[in-house]
């Protein structure tokens, strides 16, 4: 086993997934709001994402790779539309109708919410491609030890900015006032939902 081929997924898992984007934003939001454990789950979502892309582009799955690249129109517009939603509602939030839901549901959302969105980025699978292609380690495909610990290096890399994400931005969490938590959703809420409607309407 080749560790080099880890360390490389590592950094490229690392580098794509510390880009400034909505999810970004959504991490740091729900570390502040709802705490380092609401971050840190989002941010799996996110490296779950990532690694599932990086399995596509490692293991040389080039029918599902182009299929999504064909489809990048639609899944833009999904995912467009889904951050405006997710921004309104995110502004609408109050801090303390966190304290009423459920906490195992409410991290299971947070989970699959981050993963849907970075799934219907085709930006992502495309970074992957191309990075992979770059590096040379395209043909990784053909060795599937190489290529799982290539995608495993990825999830790690990924999951590894989110932890120090979440956990950064958690030491302010404590700092913040009811009413501070409120305009950190508003604010929040604004930058996700300009996200989403930029991709909506570059789209289009």
């Amino acid at each position: 086993m080749d560790i080099s081929i880890l360390l490389k997924g590592l950094m490229i898992g690392f580098s794509i997934a510390a880009t400034v984007g909505p999810i970004a934003v959504l991490c740091i939001r729900r570390t502040l709001v709802e705490g380092r454990s609401s971050g840190l789950v989002s941010g799996l979502g996110a490296a779950s994402a990532d690694a599932i892309y990086g399995a596509i582009a490692g293991f040389g799955l080039t029918l599902i790779s182009n299929f999504l690249v064909d489809q990048q129109t639609w899944l833009r517009l999904i995912g467009g539309l889904f951050l405006i939603y997710l921004g309104l509602k995110t502004f609408l939030k109050k801090p303390k109708d966190l304290v009423l839901s459920d906490q195992r549901a409410k991290l299971i959302d947070t989970y699959g919410s981050t993963l849907f969105l970075t799934l219907t980025n085709p930006m992502t699978i495309i970074s992957f491609v191309a990075i992979f292609a770059g590096l040379g380690l395209a043909s990784e495909g053909s060795n599937y030890l190489s290529a799982s610990m290539l995608v495993l290096g990825v999830f790690f890399g990924s999951a590894l900015w989110y932890i120090l994400l979440s956990y950064g931005v958690g030491i302010f969490r404590e700092k913040f006032t009811l009413a501070g938590l409120k305009w950190v959703n508003r604010i929040s809420g604004v930058i996700i939902a300009s996200f989403g409607l930029y991709i909506f309407v570059s789209v289009l």
